[in-house]
């Protein structure tokens, strides 16, 4: 009998933001389920009234990485010949020989990569994974909690993680219904899927479309289209700060108007600084023009490097950091997770400044939802930082494909025309406006703000079938 029970499975805490921190669980509770979130991150949710069961052991078994990384390799080899485009190996990161343990995964997964690069090969890596996994404490543990709840799902938030296999396949052994979210529009193409369930959720009919297309074995019934939570926040009025009080809380001048310059980490833009000294000094040619302007610089959450420090120093007559509120509990990227307070913080960064700049993010959607512009860096430094990158490797990426034109975002070609495109960022461009908001939808289900009830919709459907 249904007792209405979903297992909201947390690996990391890359869920946090849009399944604890949104209206997720309290609209769950509206509709009558019985919400118990599977935590395997840090952070104690009974604090904000959820219902928890900790999860003690997590430790995959130890070839599983090595089967993953290969899977990765073997996906993006089989993109390469379905599509003939090379484009894939740029979602591919070095490997490391550093060690003789590093040498030896590097090398075992480069061999299955090259004896296995074909579908029936794929099959075979993606079989090996969950026999290896079924082996683990963790897979077993996973069992006894799942007949001991006896829930009636189990909704996975992230398809990345390895510690998500265990007690997905424990549920999808025990008959249970199974549920991944996918966690960012640019994944699919990036071959991160790692785990396998009965049903998936996705932002758009664009992202079905890629599911179907990347991942063969997958029907069409067992996808469901349902937006993302990671927006909704920007449609509650009732969270935003008036300007005196926002301003006066983050030492910003009143008399000035500012633009946001949302920074990128490491790997993806080695040349943020000089991209934020570039902006700054555009800032202050307008001022010396009478313009009152100023930065609000919101790093990336996982980026805790001192890289801007300089810039920060030279420029403080018109930058102002405000960091993100991200708590930092490990060394991997992973490992600093969100916090309530700073989605919060970024809405209200969106509503008190003028448009973004930065490096090709979903930052665009962001301020998309409060009718404001883009402006994307388009050109390399002149010294710089890595010889091998570049920004046209970044617009690249197949995910920048679902662009309705080019008229799309403001593109800032040189350090010379930062002025004038800011200028019109600011000044609103409708035709701009209208593009982003086309892309925005294009993207994400609309109405955005309708995007845990329709993941909700989906679980009673799911529910109702099995």
């Amino acid at each position: 009998m249904q007792n209405n029970k979903i297992f909201i499975l947390l690996p990391d805490g890359i869920g946090l933001r849009n399944f604890a921190y949104s209206d997720f669980q309290a609209i769950g509770l509206q509709e009558n389920f019985d919400v118990v979130y599977w935590n395997n991150t840090p952070f104690d949710l009974t604090k904000l009234g959820f219902k928890e069961i900790k999860i003690q052991n997590s430790k995959s078994h130890p070839l599983t990485e090595i089967y993953k990384n290969a899977r990765k390799q073997i996906e993006l080899n089989l993109n390469i010949r379905r599509t003939r485009e090379t484009v894939y190996d740029t979602y591919r990161f070095p490997f490391s020989y550093a060690t003789i343990a590093k040498a030896v995964k590097s090398g075992t997964t480069e061999l299955l990569s090259f004896t296995h690069s074909s579908s029936f090969g794929l099959k075979c890596i993606r079989k090996k994974i969950k026999q290896e996994e079924r082996k683990t404490l963790y897979y077993h543990q996973s069992l006894e909690t799942l007949q001991k709840e006896q829930p009636d799902m189990v909704f996975c938030t992230n398809q990345r993680p390895m510690t998500a296999i265990a007690p997905l396949l424990a549920a999808q052994d025990l008959g249970i219904p199974t549920v991944t979210f996918i966690f960012s529009w640019d994944n699919l193409p990036k071959a991160t899927m790692v785990i396998e369930t009965d049903y998936y959720f996705v932002w758009s009919d664009l992202m079905k479309k890629q599911l179907l297309f990347y991942y063969p074995y997958i029907e069409e019934e067992q996808v469901f289209v349902t937006g993302t939570p990671q927006f909704e926040s920007h449609f509650e009025k009732s969270k935003l700060l008036s300007r005196d009080v926002f301003f006066e809380q983050n030492n910003l001048d009143a008399d000035k108007k500012y633009i946001c310059y949302s920074g990128d980490d490491v790997t993806t833009c080695p040349d943020d600084p000089k991209y934020l000294e570039d902006v700054a000094i555009a800032i202050r040619e307008l001022n010396k023009k009478g313009d009152a302007l100023g930065i609000i610089f919101r790093r990336c959450p996982v980026d805790f490097s001192d890289r801007y420090n300089k810039v920060l120093d030279d420029y403080r007559d018109v930058i102002t950091p405000i960091a993100p509120i991200w708590s930092k509990i490990g060394e991997g990227w992973n490992t600093v997770l969100p916090t309530h307070a700073d989605i919060d913080l970024q809405m209200n960064t969106i509503a008190h400044t003028e448009l973004v700049v930065n490096l090709g993010s979903s930052m665009v959607f962001d301020y998309a939802a409060h009718d404001k512009a883009c402006a994307f860096i388009n050109y390399d430094v002149k010294n710089k930082t890595l010889k091998n990158w570049s920004v046209k490797k970044i617009y690249n990426y197949v995910h920048f494909r679902s662009m309705p034109n080019k008229e799309t975002v403001l593109w800032i070609n040189s350090p010379d025309a930062i002025a004038s495109i800011i200028e019109k960022g600011i000044t609103t461009n409708h035709l701009v406006l209208e593009n982003a908001q086309k892309w925005f939808e294009i993207i994400n289900q609309h109405p955005p703000q309708d995007a845990s009830r329709r993941i909700w919709q989906g679980i009673k459907t799911i529910i109702s079938k099995e």
